[in-house]
Protein backbone atom coordinates (compact mmCIF):
# COMPACT_ATOMS: atom_id res chain seq x y z
CA UNK A 1 0.00 0.00 0.00
CA UNK A 2 1.38 3.20 -1.26
CA UNK A 3 1.36 6.21 1.36
CA UNK A 4 0.38 10.20 0.45
CA UNK A 5 3.28 12.62 0.63
CA UNK A 6 1.69 15.83 1.01
CA UNK A 7 4.39 19.10 0.28
CA UNK A 8 3.82 22.67 1.45
CA UNK A 9 4.92 25.12 -0.88
CA UNK A 10 8.47 27.04 -0.20
CA UNK A 11 8.12 30.04 1.28
CA UNK A 12 6.66 33.69 -0.51
CA UNK A 13 7.12 36.88 0.21
CA UNK A 14 3.33 36.76 1.78
CA UNK A 15 3.97 33.48 3.98
CA UNK A 16 6.89 34.99 5.41
CA UNK A 17 5.04 38.11 6.43
CA UNK A 18 2.16 36.02 7.69
CA UNK A 19 -0.29 37.51 5.04
CA UNK A 20 -3.37 34.87 4.29
CA UNK A 21 -2.42 34.13 0.51
CA UNK A 22 -5.35 32.38 -1.09
CA UNK A 23 -6.34 32.89 -4.73
CA UNK A 24 -3.29 35.60 -4.75
CA UNK A 25 -1.23 34.29 -7.41
CA UNK A 26 2.60 34.76 -5.85
CA UNK A 27 6.11 33.08 -7.04
CA UNK A 28 8.56 31.84 -4.21
CA UNK A 29 11.12 34.00 -2.71
CA UNK A 30 14.62 33.27 -3.10
CA UNK A 31 14.79 31.57 0.12
CA UNK A 32 11.78 29.55 -0.36
CA UNK A 33 13.64 27.85 -3.53
CA UNK A 34 16.32 27.01 -1.78
CA UNK A 35 13.51 25.43 0.95
CA UNK A 36 11.80 23.72 -2.35
CA UNK A 37 14.98 22.24 -3.74
CA UNK A 38 15.77 20.67 -0.04
CA UNK A 39 12.09 18.39 -0.03
CA UNK A 40 13.99 16.68 -3.71
CA UNK A 41 16.72 14.31 -1.45
CA UNK A 42 13.53 13.63 0.80
CA UNK A 43 11.49 12.56 -2.71
CA UNK A 44 13.65 11.24 -5.16
CA UNK A 45 13.83 7.36 -3.71
CA UNK A 46 10.05 7.23 -3.84
CA UNK A 47 7.97 6.31 -6.92
CA UNK A 48 5.13 8.21 -7.73
CA UNK A 49 1.98 6.95 -9.30
CA UNK A 50 0.83 10.60 -9.29
CA UNK A 51 1.90 13.87 -8.55
CA UNK A 52 -1.46 16.35 -7.91
CA UNK A 53 -0.84 20.05 -7.72
CA UNK A 54 -2.65 23.20 -7.19
CA UNK A 55 -2.69 25.30 -10.01
CA UNK A 56 -1.26 28.40 -7.78
CA UNK A 57 2.43 29.26 -9.41
CA UNK A 58 4.20 28.69 -5.69
CA UNK A 59 3.11 25.01 -5.68
CA UNK A 60 3.84 24.33 -9.35
CA UNK A 61 7.23 25.77 -8.71
CA UNK A 62 8.31 24.11 -5.41
CA UNK A 63 7.09 20.97 -7.26
CA UNK A 64 9.36 21.68 -10.40
CA UNK A 65 12.61 22.64 -7.90
CA UNK A 66 11.61 19.39 -5.54
CA UNK A 67 12.31 17.29 -8.99
CA UNK A 68 8.54 16.04 -8.86
CA UNK A 69 6.62 16.13 -12.34
CA UNK A 70 3.12 16.80 -11.45
CA UNK A 71 0.45 14.66 -13.15
CA UNK A 72 -2.50 16.50 -12.82
CA UNK A 73 -3.53 19.92 -11.14
CA UNK A 74 -7.02 20.60 -9.65
CA UNK A 75 -8.61 24.09 -7.63
CA UNK A 76 -9.71 21.65 -5.11
CA UNK A 77 -6.26 21.63 -3.59
CA UNK A 78 -5.64 25.46 -4.18
CA UNK A 79 -5.73 26.96 -0.42
CA UNK A 80 -8.37 27.77 1.95
CA UNK A 81 -10.32 30.89 0.19
CA UNK A 82 -9.35 33.65 2.67
CA UNK A 83 -12.64 35.96 0.74
CA UNK A 84 -12.21 39.30 2.53
CA UNK A 85 -9.17 38.16 4.80
CA UNK A 86 -7.06 38.17 1.46
CA UNK A 87 -3.69 39.77 2.08
CA UNK A 88 -4.21 40.31 5.89
CA UNK A 89 -2.40 39.09 8.76
CA UNK A 90 -3.95 37.01 11.93
CA UNK A 91 -2.94 39.67 14.12
CA UNK A 92 -5.00 42.14 11.98
CA UNK A 93 -7.97 40.51 11.62
CA UNK A 94 -7.53 40.31 15.62
CA UNK A 95 -7.74 43.71 16.27
CA UNK A 96 -11.48 43.93 15.23
CA UNK A 97 -12.46 40.04 15.83
CA UNK A 98 -10.16 38.54 18.49
CA UNK A 99 -12.21 35.47 19.03
CA UNK A 100 -11.65 34.78 15.07
CA UNK A 101 -10.38 30.97 14.26
CA UNK A 102 -10.16 30.02 10.50
CA UNK A 103 -10.48 26.37 10.89
CA UNK A 104 -13.62 26.86 12.80
CA UNK A 105 -15.29 30.57 11.56
CA UNK A 106 -13.99 30.57 8.14
CA UNK A 107 -13.32 33.56 5.87
CA UNK A 108 -16.15 36.19 5.47
CA UNK A 109 -17.43 36.30 1.70
CA UNK A 110 -14.57 33.44 1.15
CA UNK A 111 -15.03 29.34 2.53
CA UNK A 112 -16.15 28.02 5.33
CA UNK A 113 -14.83 24.48 7.22
CA UNK A 114 -17.52 22.71 5.49
CA UNK A 115 -16.79 23.91 1.91
CA UNK A 116 -13.54 23.13 2.19
CA UNK A 117 -13.98 20.20 3.50
CA UNK A 118 -15.88 18.82 0.39
CA UNK A 119 -13.03 20.26 -1.90
CA UNK A 120 -10.25 18.03 0.42
CA UNK A 121 -12.90 14.76 0.27
CA UNK A 122 -12.88 15.38 -3.30
CA UNK A 123 -9.34 14.94 -3.62
CA UNK A 124 -8.73 12.23 -1.07
CA UNK A 125 -11.44 10.14 -2.83
CA UNK A 126 -9.86 10.74 -6.29
CA UNK A 127 -6.61 9.51 -4.69
CA UNK A 128 -6.86 6.93 -1.86
CA UNK A 129 -7.40 4.17 -4.85
CA UNK A 130 -4.38 4.98 -6.91
CA UNK A 131 -2.35 4.11 -3.46
CA UNK A 132 -2.70 0.29 -4.28
CA UNK A 133 -0.29 0.59 -7.38
CA UNK A 134 1.94 3.35 -4.91
CA UNK A 135 2.81 6.63 -3.75
CA UNK A 136 0.86 10.02 -4.28
CA UNK A 137 2.37 13.45 -3.56
CA UNK A 138 -0.04 16.31 -3.30
CA UNK A 139 1.56 19.54 -3.78
CA UNK A 140 0.07 22.14 -1.68
CA UNK A 141 -0.74 24.97 0.37
CA UNK A 142 -0.54 25.41 4.41
CA UNK A 143 -4.21 25.31 6.05
CA UNK A 144 -5.61 23.18 2.61
CA UNK A 145 -2.84 20.49 3.43
CA UNK A 146 -4.06 21.07 7.40
CA UNK A 147 -7.46 19.96 6.27
CA UNK A 148 -5.74 17.23 4.19
CA UNK A 149 -4.11 15.47 7.59
CA UNK A 150 -7.97 16.03 9.14
CA UNK A 151 -9.86 14.81 6.62
CA UNK A 152 -7.50 11.68 6.29
CA UNK A 153 -8.31 10.78 9.89
CA UNK A 154 -11.80 11.19 9.18
CA UNK A 155 -12.38 14.27 11.68
CA UNK A 156 -14.12 17.87 10.74
CA UNK A 157 -11.66 20.38 8.78
CA UNK A 158 -11.49 21.97 12.52
CA UNK A 159 -8.92 19.51 13.35
CA UNK A 160 -6.79 20.74 10.97
CA UNK A 161 -5.82 23.86 13.17
CA UNK A 162 -4.03 21.68 15.52
CA UNK A 163 -1.99 20.56 12.68
CA UNK A 164 0.73 23.27 12.39
CA UNK A 165 2.60 23.41 8.85
CA UNK A 166 5.31 25.01 8.08
CA UNK A 167 6.90 26.03 4.20
CA UNK A 168 8.54 23.80 1.91
CA UNK A 169 8.11 20.70 4.97
CA UNK A 170 6.98 16.77 4.26
CA UNK A 171 4.14 14.87 5.56
CA UNK A 172 3.26 11.57 4.84
CA UNK A 173 -0.51 9.73 5.45
CA UNK A 174 -0.66 6.43 5.33
CA UNK A 175 -2.07 3.32 7.19
CA UNK A 176 -1.66 1.54 10.35
CA UNK A 177 -3.29 -2.26 10.73
CA UNK A 178 -5.64 -0.93 7.87
CA UNK A 179 -6.68 2.26 8.85
CA UNK A 180 -5.86 5.92 7.81
CA UNK A 181 -2.54 7.39 10.06
CA UNK A 182 0.00 9.82 10.01
CA UNK A 183 2.89 8.53 9.61
CA UNK A 184 5.05 12.15 10.12
CA UNK A 185 3.61 15.64 10.34
CA UNK A 186 5.71 18.65 9.63
CA UNK A 187 8.89 17.56 8.75
CA UNK A 188 11.58 20.07 7.67
CA UNK A 189 13.88 19.22 4.69
CA UNK A 190 16.45 21.81 4.83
Amino acid sequence: MGEIVLVRHGQTEWSANGKHTSYTDLDLTADGELQARAVAPRVEKRQFVAVVSSPRRRALRTAELAGLTVTETTEDLAEWNYGKYEGITSATIHETDPDWWLFSDGAPGGESPDQIAERIDRVLEKVRPLLDAGDVALIGHGHALRVVGARWLGLPAEYGGRLKLGTATLSILGFDHGRTAIDTWNAPCG
